[in-house]
């Protein structure tokens, strides 16, 4: 009897501190405290508790913590996408200027966030895990919204401010460039352009990672490489590829492009460096002719392809962007069509394609492309 006494008293008990638990909650929401010297508990820690004691399930095992819904830490989300396209711990350090030892303590605070591994040791270096590539790919569309977001807000004011990054290759840099930046100084005069010389091959990794806002590159006939769903692009203009004949090979000067071609073939070459989708389009011209370029010069610079065949060093193959009005003193020969067009294209990140700086800048190379001779 005792014991069913004390029972009911602990049930009492229970009963009369959830009660006061209630009263006191309504006091609080009255602004009364209650009769008692003890102040009323706020709003705020009491109303957590009595939810939960009004909700909870009748159940008699062990129940299950309840764990708040996750929010991730932006910022940790993006070292970790920026490991993903750099590819080590020290190269993100590098390009945004931390220390490697900060870049790791903040993916372990993130690993801590989602609750599971996200990176693995391979060797010395490291790698994303299975559930890291799920959360990086989570991370790209968020930064896409993001970038939206500031399109529509750039796009409600009058002028354009602010940097603008843009990578080209050098062709497209001597032609276009200089005219394009003139047109974007004239009627954008408060916008800020950072232009840098780089190979398509390695500016659209590093658009893809933030470091550039627009690419100009370009696609050769053949080119198998799509470009990644991040990214939208679009055509600025067709160049014409020419094969330019060294003045040593006089029997080729006069025969037709497909005969100097094959004239060529013990000719030394000058040729893009390997890996470049010029040089693997060139190759292919040369072996549907019947012979493995000679390659004694590789360079992206197209200028010095140029000179060595006007000095009589090579043979090259030279597109119309190259030379412009000007053709080098040296014979050339327009390749067919279908074969000896190159397309210069303008890639952006698809969450930027709408940013008004983007089409400025765009509608400006167009302009450019229109105008050169």
């Amino acid at each position: 009897m005792g014991q069913d006494a004390g029972e009911g008293a602990d049930a009492g008990a229970g009963e009369e501190q959830e009660a006061g638990a209630g009263a006191g909650f309504r006091k609080a929401l009255s602004g009364t405290a209650p009769a008692s010297a003890a102040p009323a508990p706020s709003v705020q820690r009491i109303l957590p508790t009595y939810t939960r004691r009004k909700n909870r399930p009748f159940a008699t095992g062990p129940q299950r913590a309840e764990r708040p819904p996750a929010v991730f830490d932006l910022h940790r989300l993006r070292l970790l996408r920026e490991l993903k396209h750099r590819g080590t711990l020290a190269a993100v350090a590098t390009a945004l200027s931390y220390a490697p030892s900060s870049v790791s303590q903040q993916l372990s605070l993130l690993e801590a966030e989602v609750g599971v591994p996200l990176l693995e040791p391979v060797g010395r270096r490291v790698r994303l895990t299975a559930q890291a590539e799920i959360l990086v790919a989570h991370t790209e569309a968020v930064l896409e919204r993001l970038e939206r977001a500031e399109a529509d807000i750039a796009a409600s004011l009058t002028d354009l401010t602010g940097t603008f990054r843009i990578a080209s290759f050098q062709t497209a840099a001597l032609a276009l460039l200089p005219t394009a930046l003139g047109l974007l100084r004239r009627h954008h005069p408060h916008l800020r352009v950072h232009l840098t010389q780089r190979e398509p091959e390695q500016a659209l990794p590093a658009l893809l990672a933030r470091d550039f806002d627009l690419v100009v590159a370009e696609e050769y006939p053949g080119d198998p490489s799509p470009r990644p769903a991040e990214l939208e692009q679009q055509d600025l203009l067709e160049d014409p590829l020419h094969l330019a004949v060294p003045p040593s090979a006089g029997t080729a000067r006069a025969a037709r492009p497909a005969a100097a071609l094959r004239a060529l073939a013990g000719h030394p070459w000058v040729l893009e460096p390997e890996g470049t989708a010029a040089r693997q389009w060139a190759t292919a011209l040369c072996r549907a002719a019947g012979f493995e370029p000679d390659v004694r010069f590789e360079t992206t610079d197209l200028v010095l392809h140029q000179r060595l065949v006007e000095q009589d060093h090579a043979a090259a193959f030279l597109p119309g962007l190259a030379f412009g009005a000007r053709p080098p003193a040296v014979a050339l020969y327009p390749l067919p069509r279908t074969r000896g067009v190159r397309r210069i294209t303008t890639v952006v990140r698809r969450g930027r394609s709408d940013h008004p700086t983007v089409v400025a800048c765009r509608d400006a190379l167009r302009r450019a492309a229109c105008e050169r001779p």
